[in-house]
């Protein structure tokens, strides 16, 4: 009875690693790098690592980098290194550099029995990525100590949030927060009475400089060429319209766009809290769909519908609807060359935060 109960303790073990090997790295891995406390959240998305890195001394006291990297799978290393700073907190005084400055990783993943997973190797500073003289003791936890986007990920990675545009997308909005998840197209929903009528519209100008525009150099006496603007020029430059603000509550905002009229080529690009979402999105009957954890979002946000053309019949008009909380919003926004739509949702605060 007692080597059954051994043998089954054994074979738990292994298979809890065997587990844990298929997906080892994606997690909250928390200890030292070079003696410096540090919390790092891992994702992997196909071959590579992506997520971020915290040095720190204090909730207050920190330096945040995201990071890149891969995982071997056939021997189970893992490297990954500091790429960009995205922020940098500091209650009294800045973090020692030291402490603080970016470096390079290379660990192996260990599973010494039950269901604790380390990662233990060297490490070295960026600048002197030769120089791999420092230790890595990291061990994977469940709960973070320091809350960001790429919880969402992590604590819903094996029932969907594994999908590399997800991935991809948070990745490229870490410095605003936005989480977006983008659907398959959906019908065209029946009239319902909306939950809030819109504002009579308010004009936001837009922040200047404006950027400088290239030209082609031509002979003198014929016209010159501008190069088309971008997205992110057009939404610089143009003025924006408030449309409506939209109370935010729940779990989950999930947008929907489309043509409000007839069929006519409209196609635009979605701003969130200036950070593009999406662009060459071809307005039709059915739905391009968005859907963004409420968590993640700040307590005001923009979103702003800039036109990439006006279609066969000016202006750019679309039909968005917001499912916030079980309860639908409905706003019709145009765009133009010269104005841009804009919807504000905001967090409701409730009695006791």
């Amino acid at each position: 009875m007692k080597t059954s109960v051994i043998l089954f303790l054994f074979g738990a073990g292994m298979l809890a690693c065997s587990f844990g090997n298929a997906q080892p790295v994606t997690g909250v891995w928390k200890g030292k790098i070079d003696h410096r406390n540090v919390e790092l959240k891992i994702v992997k998305n196909g071959d590579s690592l992506t997520g971020t890195s915290y040095y720190y001394t204090s909730a207050n006291n920190f330096r945040r980098y995201s990071i890149k990297g891969y995982f071997d799978a056939r021997d189970n290393s893992v490297v990954w290194w500091d790429d960009q700073l995205i922020e940098e907190k500091s209650a009294n005084t800045l973090l020692p550099k030291r402490i603080a400055a970016p470096h390079i990783s290379s660990a192996d993943f260990n599973c010494p029995g039950g269901t604790k997973m380390y990662l233990t190797g060297s490490a070295a500073l960026k600048e002197k990525p030769d120089q791999q003289d420092a230790t890595v003791d990291l061990q994977k936890f469940i709960t973070p100590f320091f809350r960001d986007e790429w919880d969402y990920v992590i604590d819903n990675y094996i029932v969907g949030a594994n999908d590399p545009y997800l991935i991809d997308s948070i990745g490229k909005l870490a410095f605003t927060r936005p989480v977006p998840v983008v659907e398959k197209p959906q019908p065209m929903p029946p009239h319902e009475e909306v939950a809030m009528q819109p504002k009579k519209p308010v004009f936001i100008p837009a922040p200047s400089p404006k950027p400088s525009i290239k030209t082609t150099t031509k002979p003198v006496g014929e016209p010159v060429a501008m190069a088309p603007l971008t997205n992110e020029q057009k939404f610089r430059t143009r003025t924006r319209q408030l449309v409506q603000e939209i109370p935010l509550t729940g779990d989950s905002l999930e947008l929907r766009f489309y043509d409000n009229a007839e069929i006519d080529g409209d196609s635009i690009a979605v701003f969130f809290n200036g950070t593009m979402l999406a662009e060459h999105i071809r307005l039709s009957e059915t739905a391009f769909t968005i859907k963004l954890p409420v968590a993640a979002l700040l307590p005001t946000n923009d979103l702003v519908m800039v036109a990439e053309n006006l279609g066969s019949i000016p202006p750019n008009t679309s039909l968005m609807i917001a499912m916030v909380n079980g309860r639908r919003y409905e706003a019709r926004l145009a765009s133009t060359e010269n104005s841009s739509a804009l919807i504000r949702f905001v967090k409701e605060i409730t009695v006791g935060q």
